[in-house]
């Protein structure tokens, strides 16, 4: 008898749904006293910590 091996098919993981599988949100930059916002900057993203993929895939 033949000793046969499968391997299972590889999948690719699910893109986070924050940031969009880029690993970066947009931060609104306040200033001034009264805290107008006056751009935005990339920041990290807090769910999937940076790497793009769904952790909870």
């Amino acid at each position: 008898m033949a000793n046969r091996t499968t391997t299972p098919p590889k999948t690719t993981p699910a893109p986070c749904q924050p940031c969009g599988g880029t690993g970066n949100v947009p931060i609104t930059v306040r200033v001034g006293r009264k805290h107008r916002p006056v751009g935005q900057q990339d920041g990290l993203c807090l769910n999937c910590f940076g790497t793009g993929t769904d952790p909870n895939a």
